[in-house]
């Protein structure tokens, strides 16, 4: 029989431990001390680089130091011996709401769309961003470190579902450069007057206003409000990045024509069909980033969903990228199995890992802090257990913007909790 003393001392303690591991949840991670891997086999996800086995990686202050074999340890550093096992650079979340929403089914805590009725390109959702999201250290601890955040389109919104852009997961502000994102197809017709023939109609206008904001209009019968015309100039004449939302075949061929016709940089996203224009996509230059695990015809835009999609385009010279066509915070942690899907149909190992890693970072404008790893840089890297692309691999150790992760999370804490019950009987 347990004594009341000695179930309060536990409960006490217990609650201590329980703050500290919450606070470390709260609050960042410091910097990360000196930290030496050794023997690992390191890719360091650089294009045409191939993996270096039994190589050394030398982290200080929170920066790649040096990677090679043989590295000395600094006084003090912590020492890992990874056997071996693979280090790579920290993965991509894909398309997302990270830090965007909490609860689905919570209206309030759901901030990546406009509900405003009208086409407002100067929504920019990064300023809805929660860095201190309780999902955040879920993904980390599964060795995701950056995402794009992604506007949404949505009821009474617009095609032009706003801006998004990069974000570490361990840091605490939104990254430059935005991306404007741009809802196209059969699902956004009751976005364009229930007919995606006046999707590229509305846009050229968009673009016409933007570009001769004095233009005199019949009615005054304009698309966007001043600011909208401001930021839509000033995103045009910086070359921003456009990323269409769009799956049809003939949709993907109509985006290109508009694309080339305006001279914008652009990025097709979902591209169920884009396997069918490989060719104009790869002389136009436009990458696609698609959902491997995309196989089944979700609706007639859909049709030609193919598991080969990401071999196909790859094939044809297309870069390819991978973010699950659910932006939900959830399926960030599908990444590594989505890109594993595409190489067990025919896309090499090194394009599928390049497509959560290094593809993404440099399109969207943050290569030279995510996707590859090289002396100088923040550090951002992870430690597998195995392949990183296999479905049972997990990530022993996580190092994001520098700053070495505890691996704590809510997630974990209650686990903890609840089997240490289990072990002593307790559970019911």
């Amino acid at each position: 029989m347990i004594r009341p003393r000695s179930i309060a001392a536990r409960s006490v303690a217990a609650r201590v431990v329980a703050l500290a591991a919450l606070a470390a949840i709260a609050f960042p991670a410091a910097r990360a001390d000196d930290l030496l891997i050794r023997n690992a086999t390191v890719h360091t996800g650089a294009a045409g680089a191939a993996p270096q086995a039994g190589t050394d990686i030398l982290v200080k202050d929170g920066k790649i130091a040096a990677i090679g074999k043989g590295l000395a340890a600094p006084a003090g550093a912590r020492v890992v011996d990874a056997a071996g096992r693979p280090v790579t650079p920290g993965v991509f979340g894909g398309l997302t709401r990270i830090g965007l929403e909490e609860i689905g089914l919570d209206s309030a805590n759901g901030d990546y769309a406009q509900r405003l009725g009208q086409m407002r390109p100067e929504f920019d959702v990064t300023q809805a961003w929660n860095p201190d999201a309780p999902s955040l250290v879920v993904h980390r601890n599964d060795g995701i470190t950056f995402t794009v955040l992604t506007p949404g389109t949505a009821q009474g919104g617009s095609i032009v579902a706003g801006q998004g852009g990069p974000a570490s997961l361990a840091g605490r502000e939104a990254l430059a450069p935005r991306a404007m994102f741009i809802d196209l197809g059969g699902d956004a017709n009751d976005l364009s007057g229930g007919s995606r023939a006046a999707q590229f109609m509305l846009l050229r206008q968009a673009l016409v206003e933007a570009r001769a904001p004095n233009l005199v209009m019949v009615h005054d019968d304009r698309l966007l409000s001043p600011s909208g015309r401001q930021v839509l100039l000033e995103f045009l004449k910086g070359g921003g990045v456009f990323v269409f939302d769009v799956d049809r075949a003939v949709d993907i061929r109509r985006t290109i024509e508009f694309v080339q016709a305006e001279k914008l940089r652009a990025v097709i996203r979902g591209g169920a069909e884009a396997w069918r224009v490989a060719p104009e996509l790869a002389a136009a230059r436009i990458p696609v980033f698609l959902d491997p695990l995309d196989n089944l015809p979700g609706s007639f835009d859909t049709v030609g969903a193919t598991m080969y999609n990401a071999a196909r385009l790859n094939a044809a010279g297309v870069t390819v990228g991978v973010a699950m066509r659910s932006p939900n915070i959830d399926d960030a942690g599908k990444m590594r199995q989505a890109a594993g899907n595409a190489v067990a149909h025919g896309l090499p190992w090194a394009a599928a890992f390049a497509a959560i890693t290094r593809i993404p970072a440099e399109i969207f404008g943050v290569g030279d802090r995510f996707g590859t790893l090289a002396p100088g840089r923040v550090a951002d890297l992870v430690l597998w257990s195995g392949d990183p692309l296999e479905v049972s691999t997990v990530a022993e150790l996580v190092v994001a913007d520098g700053q070495l992760q505890s691996g704590v999370s809510r997630h974990r804490l209650l686990r903890d909790r609840y089997l240490e019950r289990v072990r002593r009987g307790e559970a019911r």
